[in-house]
């Protein structure tokens, strides 16, 4: 035993160079060009200087709306499987950092033989328990690379998580904005129905005083009937949008509260931020850095497998015969072996090419990533000024076509004109204020897009 141990040792160099010789690494792939230099600024340049809070949707001002974004950053399935995705990732730093300790085993082997002998049939029974330490000496650092790798997967994981607690935090922001501008519009759609149910009303009284044609009755019914018609519309896109925040908020179906209306919830002022800054702080930007970071030490552990591995191994134990009256015996061995990779068929090359390809695509992803948090914010930035501008002209739009209905109405009332001019007037007010109701309710949620694109305060994760 202890000769065959010093032969195995006296091989070592042998076997070790031969290994080295006939398997070295391949050539190490150039890297991908992947970098993106951030502008030296927006240009939207008109934006207020500030700090993106990591509770930005508390500058609404909106209680309801602090609430339901919390509720969803605690419940929401899909906020909650990303910790999972963490927690195992933290797992799988074990599961690598484990391989660089060597391994322990006890085993316990027992036997039983019934022979016929000169002296007639004996019985023996033997029972040895025993020992066993193997290790695999990471001579060329390939364990601890991979190591290295899981640590980064572990830190774009949690990255990962960030940008999913901010994307369930935008959304429920803005759910909760699309709720209050559709009870707005459902209340202007109720005051539109009373408004025509009125003209309908004085329609009937001059068909019948034969003041009107029958046609202008029609008109003003098929009106009237029309408004009528959109009030059940919107309240189930009520319900549906309820249901949506619920679900976001992982409640079962139900009213959700509101505090405030459209028109009260007041959007916050616009946060500055220096394009460099962005790279540091968008949660999906720093996972895929990590991702790329990991990739090149996926590539280089493959490239190791090229190289001969080692592993060491012993083992102790005791031997129980009852044919030596119980006696035992010490038994142990010690074992080394060098597995040097001679023909695969292609397989250790095909790996690098594969972990190759991997890493050019991480790269790539960083830089697709990049880019588009540039234009994200770029378009969020642009969109703060010109919806201001939209929302000045409709509303001035509006106050002009109230204007017009006042006259259309005064000339149909007095005979100088038809009903068509005082329906072409209530047509165009209700189709602008609907139009102003949807231009608010863009520019609020343009904000919640720019505090997303932004990054939403989340700082990578040390």
């Amino acid at each position: 035993m202890i000769g065959g141990y010093s032969r195995a040792w006296s091989c070592l160099p042998l076997l070790a160079a031969l290994g080295v010789a006939a398997c070295a690494p391949a050539k190490k792939p150039p890297p991908v060009e992947a970098k993106v230099f951030a502008p030296a600024a927006w240009r939207a340049t008109d934006q207020a200087d500030g700090v993106v809070s990591a509770t930005w949707w508390q500058a609404f001002n909106d209680p309801q709306l602090s609430a339901l974004v919390e509720q969803a950053l605690q419940h929401n399935t899909d906020v909650l499987t990303a910790i999972s995705r963490v927690e195992e990732a933290r797992q799988q730093i074990q599961l690598s950092r484990s391989a660089l300790f060597p391994t322990v085993d006890l085993s316990v082997g027992g036997q039983t033989t019934r022979e016929l002998g000169v002296t007639g049939i004996t019985h023996t029974r033997s029972v040895q328990p025993e020992l066993q330490v193997s290790y695999e000496a990471d001579l060329w650092g390939r364990l601890r690379t991979l190591e290295q790798a899981a640590r980064l997967q572990y830190q774009a994981t949690q990255a990962d998580r960030d940008n999913v607690r901010l994307s369930i935090a935008s959304t429920t922001a803005q759910a909760y904005i699309t709720l209050l501008s559709l009870d707005t519009q459902l209340q202007v759609t109720r005051d539109t129905e009373k408004s025509r149910l009125g003209a309908l009303a004085v329609a009937k009284d001059r068909a019948e005083s034969g003041y009107t044609s029958q046609l202008e009755l029609t008109q003003a019914q098929s009106e009237y009937e029309s408004a009528a018609q959109m009030v059940p519309q919107t309240e189930q896109a009520i319900r549906q949008q309820e249901n949506a925040l619920a679900l976001l908020t992982g409640q079962l179906p139900g009213y959700i509260a509101r505090d405030h209306g459209l028109e009260t919830l007041k959007p916050p002022v616009v946060p500055g931020s220096l394009p460099s800054t962005l790279l540091r702080r968008r949660p999906d930007i720093q996972q895929a850095e990590h991702l790329v970071a990991a990739s090149d030490l996926n590539l280089e552990a493959r490239r190791d497998d090229y190289l001969p591995q080692v592993q060491l191994s012993a083992g102790i134990g005791r031997l129980y015969v009852n044919a030596l009256n119980y006696d035992p015996i010490k038994v142990w061995d010690l074992g080394l072996s060098v597995l040097a990779p001679i023909f695969t068929g292609g397989q250790l090359e095909a790996q690098v090419n594969v972990a190759t390809a991997e890493r050019d695509q991480a790269a790539y992803a960083y830089r697709a990533t990049v880019l588009n948090a540039f234009s994200e914010v770029e378009t969020a930035l642009s969109g703060v000024t010109r919806l201001e501008q939209q929302i000045v002209w409709v509303r001035a739009r509006i106050n002009t076509l109230r204007r017009s209905l006042e006259i259309a109405t005064d000339r149909y009332q007095g005979g100088y004109s038809s009903y068509l001019e005082e329906l072409d007037a209530q047509r165009n007010l209700f189709d602008s204020e609907l139009a102003a109701i949807q231009v608010r309710e863009t520019q609020l949620n343009n904000i919640v897009a720019l505090y997303q694109a932004l990054g939403g305060g989340w700082a990578p994760t040390p």
